[in-house]
């Protein structure tokens, strides 16, 4: 059983301020002294290294599609535990799904199944009274919904304020906040930097959210939104751990795993730590854009989905660290990448040398292919035997050719093989979720402690 205070914040579509809200009544109530958590409803690893930021903690997607509907409750309990207060950022509309099933995977779906309250943001620049109707018909349209109130954004001025308020009250939605246009500015660093600066530390994204808490502490009725959260009943679930069900214990010797990241986190899933560590790994985090050896024994070396593209020049430059990644592959050494660490282990990236351990050239192209795949595995690696199927997410501006190497990882209907599995790497820009992924990482440390096979 889990008794965890939460509320799940959402909005009528994407551009309502969600982001920046659950940002800052995270970092709003920390610096309160409540210990918080920060979750993203989906695949976005950027969201979620946010929300960990602003939370001083992990932030963890739950993605339905990626992990299965069963777990994310479990995954919830599991990243909550000792938290004063959770908050789940929703995904676009409150009742959409990317895959058109939302009555499994929209943030509405999560939220049903966390028995959270929603708080509905609304920009309302542009709306009078008629908030009222549109919030009356999202409390309506799913009798399962819990819709505690909402947070408006963007009022134009007190009387506006007063508008709002009134028609609110006529139907009975409480409101929580109301934000001016100029409270919540853009004071976070741009997206195309993904990940990297949470990860890394940077001063720019600390000074960011802390701007955005101070915002909302100043606007919002924190204790309101506190007792709403706190009216939610517990779940009775088992929280998701990491420590295999019914696999072997952990070997007497702990082999080095080299986790792509920085100080402040890695790249990966936070799931992706824990499960080599329950599988009897040593994870050291190794920063692919400073340092310029691997840790010190690593055995293993795994780069995950949210290390950003935009960063090619200075993962070219780091020779040093290019030359020990192709050593460890040409060792036979398991080598896991994930979105842009594909392109990490290929020869080049738009004319820029990387690793060389794909024989595959890099090209950033204009637009993003975003978007699940439902894969088989045609090769066998330590991430799934051949035949195997997994659902990964995509989302990716360069292309690789080829895009597959002899062995391909995946295949998946309407597109062609994709990715590359040799010896002990496996490179694809597809990212599944490991905690949907039985034994990855019991095999990974498995194959960690293999005696080494130089390759020529």
């Amino acid at each position: 059983m889990t008794d965890v205070p939460r509320v799940v914040l959402s909005a009528p579509s994407s551009g309502h301020g969600t982001g920046a809200l659950s940002l800052g009544l995270l970092a709003a109530l920390a610096e309160r002294g409540v210990p918080v958590a920060g979750f993203k409803v989906g695949p976005d690893q950027v969201d979620a290294a946010y929300l960990g930021l602003a939370a001083g903690r992990p932030g963890r997607t739950l993605d339905p599609r990626l992990v299965g509907p069963e777990r994310v409750a479990p995954l919830f309990a599991h990243g909550a535990a000792g938290a004063g207060f959770a908050l789940v950022q929703g995904t676009m509309g409150l009742y959409d799904s990317v895959a058109g099933r939302p009555e499994s995977e929209s943030t509405a779906a999560v939220a049903t199944a966390l028995r959270s309250p929603v708080v509905l943001v609304v920009d309302v620049a542009a709306m009078g009274q008629s908030v009222a109707a549109l919030v009356h018909g999202f409390r309506s349209y799913d009798e399962q919904l819990w819709l505690g109130g909402v947070i408006l954004n963007r009022v134009a001025s007190p009387r506006h304020e007063t508008l709002l308020r009134e028609a609110l009250d006529d139907v009975g939605v409480p409101v929580y906040g109301a934000l001016r246009r100029h409270e919540l500015p853009p004071v976070l660093p741009a997206r195309r930097h993904g990940a990297a600066p949470v990860v890394r530390g940077d001063a720019e994204a600390e000074r960011g959210v802390r701007r955005l808490g101070e915002a909302v502490a100043a606007t919002v009725d924190l204790d309101r939104l506190l007792a709403l959260a706190r009216s939610a009943p517990a779940l009775t679930v088992e929280p998701w751990s990491p420590e295999p069900a019914d696999g072997p214990s952990a070997p007497a010797e702990r082999p080095v795993v080299a986790l792509a990241g920085g100080p402040a986190g890695s790249y990966s899933h936070p799931e992706v730590a824990e499960l080599l560590r329950a599988a009897g790994a040593e994870v050291v985090t190794l920063d692919p854009l400073r340092d310029e050896a691997l840790p010190a024994g690593a055995r293993a070396l795994v780069v995950g989905g949210g290390l950003p593209e935009t960063y090619a020049d200075q993962l070219s430059a780091n020779r040093r660290l290019c030359i020990a990644v192709a050593e460890l592959a040409r060792s036979g050494r398991p080598v896991v990448a994930e979105g842009a660490g594909l392109l990490w282990l290929a020869r080049e990236l738009d004319g820029l040398p990387m690793c060389g351990v794909l024989d595959a050239v890099g090209t950033v192209r204009d637009g993003l292919v975003v978007g699940y795949r439902d894969a088989t595995a045609v090769t066998g690696s330590v991430v799934a035997p051949a035949g195997a199927t997994v659902t990964g997410h995509k989302q990716h501006a360069a292309v690789l050719t080829p895009r597959a190497g002899d062995q391909p990882a995946w295949r998946w209907d309407g597109g062609t093989p994709e990715g590359f599995v040799r010896h002990g790497v496996h490179a694809s820009q597809l990212v599944p979720h490991w905690a949907a992924l039985p034994g990855v990482a019991s095999r990974l440390v498995a194959a960690a402690l293999a005696p080494s096979a130089a390759l020529a």
